[in-house]
């Protein structure tokens, strides 16, 4: 090794400063041709094809005419886009467009963009002298990947997952789908194991991005929890257990997702601010001021105001039996009135401290047939079961489905092709 006192000589400086340009070039060169790649031609059909990244500032019209298209060539064209493909501007850095031509030299003869791996929309000049736009829907090649992991001592189940590889994306909808049975605050511990099973998309080889969760199994408090992902007979899609019940319930048990609960269901707690014991009707759910508060379930506002308890609150009805209060919001979600219909997982409010209350939180309510229940060990509704046909077609796929499962967990780097 060099001693320190020779490494800043005039020739190593030198040589340094000479290196540096070198890899500045190459930059610049790399730059230029990432946006501007000639693609060798097919040699039977002799095409010459040229391809630009969109960049920031990049127009239709400036790309085209920068290709010799004409001002009336360009009207046309996005004319025709619009119309016939829903295309009305070019994203920056996404959206790529292709040229081709019979040659080097010779005009565009067919403009191909690509506004996703799965789908181009070609444009070629029409019998009439016009141009004409056809669209090609490209079917990705689907991979199902198998995902195990652990719960350990301090872990969330976030963490959990993010060790286990599952990515970001996949952890959320999991979370959003287990929150219809399981409390995260209180059914994690450390020694239960989880798995997911979901889709990974390729183009060409190489992974574009992450697809739909097919399966989940948790090893819950209360037993444990499997759903499968499975089409119906009249094409709508939702989650079954292993029996073919519906999976996802009417309503959430934890509206806020990796909300920490801080005070639970009682009917006697001693109330932080009044000093006495009364019922606590709800759940407390810790979260900071202006955390989106969602619908916990399709329903209709028929409370929204302002009591010196409460604070700002709204007051959904769901069905003839089951209502939903959310309360000390900091604010109410804009045209979220009384008479809304709002969807699950609708933003309704934002937490705050508004009312009787001593920080931030949500308080979270669930009323059945008129009587106050607690949320987080409430036997919830299903939104739909399987019919007949569909269950016996449900339960053939999960057998076949948990062999599949059976064959990846013995071998991780495997995956079933869809």
């Amino acid at each position: 090794m060099e001693k320190a006192k020779n490494i800043l000589t005039y020739n190593n400086v030198l040589r340094a400063m000479v290196a540096l340009v070198i890899v500045l070039l190459l930059i610049i060169v790399a730059l230029f041709f990432s946006r501007h790649d000639n693609i060798p031609g097919d040699q039977e059909s002799g095409e010459f094809r040229s391809a630009v990244v969109v960049a920031s500032g990049d127009t239709l019209s400036k790309l085209l005419t920068d290709q010799g298209f004409t001002n009336a060539q360009v009207l046309e064209i996005a004319g025709v886009l619009k119309s016939d493909a829903d295309i009305t501007g070019l994203r920056a850095n996404s959206d790529k467009i292709e040229f081709i031509r019979a040659d080097e030299n010779s005009p565009v003869s067919k403009v191909v963009i690509i506004p996703s791996p799965w789908r181009q929309v070609e444009i070629t000049p029409s019998a009439d002298g016009g141009w004409k736009c056809t669209t090609l829907e490209i079917k990705p090649d689907r991979r199902a990947v198998y995902r195990t992991g652990e719960i350990l001592d301090g872990d969330s189940f976030y963490l959990a997952g993010a060790r286990a590889g599952i990515p970001d994306g996949i952890l959320a909808e999991v979370y959003d789908l287990l929150a219809f049975e399981m409390d995260f605050e209180r059914d994690v511990r450390a020694g239960q194991h989880f798995s997911v099973l979901y889709e990974e998309n390729f183009a060409d080889g190489k992974k574009v991005e992450n697809g739909r969760v097919l399966a989940i199994s948790f090893q819950a408090l209360r037993g444990d929890v499997k759903m499968y992902r499975f089409k119906k007979s009249d094409g709508k899609t939702g989650y079954y257990d292993e029996n073919g019940n519906g999976a996802i319930k009417s309503l959430k048990r934890t509206p806020i997702n990796n909300a920490r609960v801080t005070s639970s269901f009682s009917t006697s707690r001693k109330h932080p601010v009044l000093g006495y014991t009364r019922a606590h009707k709800g759940v407390d759910f810790r979260a900071s001021t202006g955390t989106p508060i969602p619908a916990a379930g399709a329903g209709r506002v028929v409370a929204r105001g302002y009591n010196n308890g409460h604070g700002n609150y709204i007051k959904l009805r769901h069905n003839a039996s089951y209502e939903t209060l959310y309360a000390h919001m900091s604010r109410f979600a804009k045209g979220v009135v009384v008479g809304t219909n709002v969807k699950q997982g609708q933003t309704i409010g934002y937490v705050g401290s508004t009312g009787l209350s001593t920080g931030p939180h949500l308080h979270y309510e669930i009323i059945k047939d008129g009587k106050h229940v607690n949320p987080l060990t409430v036997k919830l509704p299903a939104i739909s079961n399987l019919g007949k046909e569909d269950k016996e077609r449900f339960l053939e796929y999960r057998r076949t489905l948990d062999v599949g499962i059976e064959q990846l967990a013995k071998h991780p780097d495997w995956f079933i092709q869809l």
